[in-house]
């Protein structure tokens, strides 16, 4: 690898630096003001071509699709190297020696010279596609013959690279310019062998909402260059491993975990909070049922959870996890769990009463003055309940929507969904790294919001338990046995820690 920024897969690190479109286009100009002319779109083009090279080294023929700005000069840069290397390359360019910027145009020239193949369309066969068409300067979807190139790339059967993100995905958000462009349209066998290399900065939209579907395997180069700003939001690929507990403890060494809800008919939900709960590390944990005829069978059934009426339960001296099948009724309970509550998490039923009670809104938005933490677990639907606009609103922005549920009531939010957010009013947004698909199954999330509970009874630091919980929630879908059983959330809650 060059020595002016190393390609690295994303997993040496437990948090990466997220930065925007804004901050990395800054930092692009204070390079190119640092550096001799060309120097970076050269740099990016080795990077290209090296990490080419490594994920498809037994490719012959390359078709490099260039778009008409500065990623298809990379593109171009990319080439060079490649023919160099004894590769065919084979670019489309959407643009002209005369209508290129500076910096691309001299990267034509030296594909010229290098002796490139240039055509008018994409090549029957090819080995592997360079993705080089729009950049993250991206404001319109794409169209005509561009929009024809990528559909080709997105059909093909080989290894496609995207250079810094893929065409027409927001870097900022992860959302699509166009439906009719997006790569998860493809056959499951092209999105596996998909490839994103991210140049100078890492970008906040390859991890969360489309954008893992469009990036698939992320790597990074920072071209030589070290940002100097506060990042956007961190990528957490790793978790904290548990330590050993020492022998001088017991069940209180370890914090109380209440779980309030499971109205009739769905006591299930508050079930599975409370075991995530026990086998995330809880030194106790009190259930709550709001459903009086499923006491007596829970209890037989799972013995370790101390199984409780609601009124009987000591918020003033538990961490509360509240909402986990709640129904309706979880309302009347609400004023008081505000109150009363030392520590809580309010997931599901609970997160759609505040959203319909203003004097719940103010009640939540008060523990924070009195120093008593609180974590928010919707989803974009109950997001976009409690900002009184649309889930597809908070698709659109999921980094601004979880900072707004932050900011607005003062509490540690987790945006659940691909790429799940962590935001707090106090710390910098973390995106998760960890989780897929196997999590999209009735009764994940209430095993999130008791692991959730659990981590949080035990830490001090409220915000940096809610990442460790969703890592490691995450985490035990990632490593599920594809030959086991499908994972249920049932398993998913025995299985946690």
């Amino acid at each position: 690898m060059n020595t002016l920024g190393l390609t690295q897969q994303l997993s040496s690190q437990a948090r990466w630096p997220l930065h925007n479109v804004t901050q990395t286009q800054a930092l692009e100009l204070q390079a190119q003001a640092a550096l001799p002319a060309n120097t970076l779109m050269q740099r990016a083009g080795l990077a290209t071509a090296q990490l080419a090279m490594a994920i498809a080294p037994h490719a012959h023929t390359v078709w490099i699709a260039c778009g008409p700005g500065n990623n298809g000069g990379d593109g171009l840069e990319a080439a060079v190297h490649l023919q160099a290397w004894g590769k065919q390359s084979i670019v489309t360019w959407l643009s002209s020696e005369v209508k290129a910027p500076t910096d691309a145009k001299q990267a034509w020239y030296r594909a010229k010279a290098a002796g490139v193949t240039f055509a008018e369309q994409p090549p029957q066969q090819f080995d592997l596609a360079i993705d080089a068409l729009l950049g993250i300067g991206a404001q319109r979807a794409p169209e005509g013959l561009m929009a024809q190139w990528l559909s080709a790339i997105h059909a093909s059967k080989g290894p496609v690279l995207c250079v810094d993100t893929p065409t027409g995905l927001l870097a900022d958000t992860g959302e699509w310019l166009s439906s009719s462009t997006q790569p998860h349209r493809a056959p499951a066998h092209t999105r596996a062998h998909r490839h994103t290399l991210s140049l100078l900065t890492l970008k906040p939209g390859l991890f969360t909402a489309d954008g893992q579907d469009a990036a698939g395997q992320v790597w990074f180069n920072n071209l030589g260059v070290t940002p100097s700003t506060t990042p956007a939001a961190w990528l957490q690929q790793h978790g904290t491993a548990a330590t050993d507990r020492p022998h001088n403890s017991h069940k209180g060494s370890f914090g109380d975990v209440s779980v309030l809800g499971g109205a009739p008919g769905m006591s299930g939900a508050a079930m599975l909070a409370g075991l995530a709960a026990l086998h995330g590390g809880a030194g106790r944990v009190l259930l709550g049922l709001m459903d009086e005829a499923a006491r007596y069978a829970l209890t037989a059934a799972h013995p370790a959870l101390m199984v409780r009426k609601p009124v009987e339960l000591d918020l003033k001296t538990s961490t509360v996890v509240c909402g986990c099948g709640g129904g309706d009724g979880i309302h009347t309970l609400m004023h008081n769990v505000l109150s009363s509550s030392k520590k809580l998490l309010l997931d599901a039923d609970a997160l759609n009463a505040i959203a319909r009670d203003t004097s719940l809104q103010t009640l939540l938005k008060k523990r924070s003055t009195r120093r008593k933490p609180t974590v928010l677990t919707p989803h974009p639907l109950e997001a976009a309940r409690l900002l009184n606009c649309t889930s597809k609103d908070v698709q659109q922005n999921r980094l601004h929507a979880a900072q707004q549920l932050a900011d607005t009531f003062q509490c540690v939010v987790v945006l659940k969904g691909s790429g799940s957010l962590i935001a707090s009013p106090h710390h910098t947004a973390v995106i998760n790294g960890s989780g897929n698909a196997l999590l999209s199954t009735a009764g994940t999330g209430d095993v999130l919001a008791g692991l959730m509970g659990a981590y949080i009874a035990r830490h001090e630091d409220v915000f940096e338990a809610a990442c460790q919980a969703v890592f490691a929630h995450g985490h035990m879908a990632d490593i599920w046995p594809s030959a086991g059983p499908a994972l249920d959330a049932a398993s998913l809650a025995a299985s946690v820690r």
